[in-house]
């Protein structure tokens, strides 16, 4: 009777359904009692047969499951910036959380928050960061002020210079108009992109500040050239530490290729490699890499009309990280279920350890 016992439990926690069946099959197959007191002891003995197994199921489907919970102590909240708009229509698409999932390091990670950046939330933050040595960029300056002056009234705009492996700022975050007075050529020595956004990372202008959920973007003009290491190594340790401290520190960042250093000026394989660089940069932060071949582009136009487009596609994503022992960089693969859309998001994010 025991081993029968444990065989019907089973199939009751592989198929709940079935338990009413079972009920049945159970009162067919007795024949009807003579009194009310045989009545009365097969009851009891059906109810200790099966009203522990009906317990135990009840109690599994009322708990909660596991890794879902936002307030769970064992995840902590990550957070991403997301691009979405359509192919073939100039509208951004309305997309709901329903149709977002995410993945870090290959396992499920649930959504817990998916909003569009609107209005005065909108919380953008610029830095437009511009090669130290650029000094024949000023044909362009026009569509750079006109780009400038074009940005929402609530974004926060600074611009800074690479200047010996740091972020020269020109000013601090303020309104668009007020940021163009640091506009202008710059004095030099170049130096590695990558020193310089590191450091941006580390020094960003309103770390501390009163909006630590803020969009943090950067448009890098620059050719992607490490002088340290001016062949193509797509493991170049100082490309790896800026990934590392720009996903750190959340920042999305852009680049529009410009050469500035004439000695490359006739150097393809130079320019390839400073641009395949550029793009593990952006595509790492989830932003975009914009060039025209391998030489200055003509305007930059259509770069900076499509950045706006992406500014205005926007979403917070928030979800729930498993932590490791430290802080840790994780690979993160985001799934939208919706068709005729565009995503561009980070491959990376920075989960933070669990509070104490």
């Amino acid at each position: 009777m025991q081993a029968r016992t444990g065989r019907i439990s089973k199939q009751i926690f592989k198929q709940p359904a079935a338990f009413e069946r079972l009920i049945r099959r159970e009162s067919r197959s007795k024949p009807p009692s003579q009194s009310a007191g045989a009545r009365e002891l097969e009851g009891t003995f059906f109810m200790n047969k099966y009203g522990c197994a009906l317990a135990l199921l009840v109690a599994g489907l009322l708990t909660p499951a596991r890794g879902f919970s936002q307030t769970g102590n064992d995840t902590v909240p990550g957070r991403a910036i997301v691009t979405i708009f359509a192919k073939h229509n100039e509208l951004a698409p309305n997309v709901a959380q329903q149709y977002v999932s995410v993945k870090l390091n290959g396992k499920d990670a649930p959504v817990v928050g998916w909003a569009p950046f609107k209005g005065a939330d909108d919380g953008l933050e610029l830095v437009l960061l511009i090669e130290g040595d650029a000094r024949n960029l000023g044909r362009q300056f026009q569509e750079i002020q006109q780009f400038v002056q074009g940005l929402g009234p609530n974004t926060k705009v600074a611009i800074g210079y690479m200047e010996n492996g740091r972020t020269a700022m020109a000013g601090p975050l303020t309104d668009p108009q007020s940021a163009l007075k640091g506009l202008h050529l710059p004095a030099g020595p170049g130096s590695s992109p990558y020193f310089s956004i590191s450091d941006l990372a580390e020094r960003w202008p309103s770390l501390g500040g009163q909006n630590p959920h803020a969009r943090r973007e950067v448009v890098l003009l620059s050719d992607g050239v490490d002088p340290n290491n001016r062949r193509f190594d797509p493991d170049d340790p100082y490309v790896q530490s800026a990934i590392h401290d720009a996903v750190r520190a959340g920042l999305v960042i852009y680049s529009l290729y410009w050469r500035s250093r004439p000695e490359d000026a006739e150097n393809s394989m130079s320019a390839n490699g400073g641009q395949s660089l550029l793009d593990e940069l952006t595509q790492a932060t989830g932003g975009f890499s914009y060039w025209s071949g391998t030489g200055n582009p003509v305007s930059f136009q259509p770069f900076f009309a499509d950045l706006m487009r992406r500014f205005a596609s926007q979403y917070a994503l928030e979800f729930a990280a498993r932590p490791d022992r430290k802080p840790s960089i994780q690979n993160l693969k985001l799934k939208v279920d919706a068709l005729g859309v565009q995503v561009t998001a980070p491959q990376q994010t920075f989960v933070p350890v669990a509070p104490k």
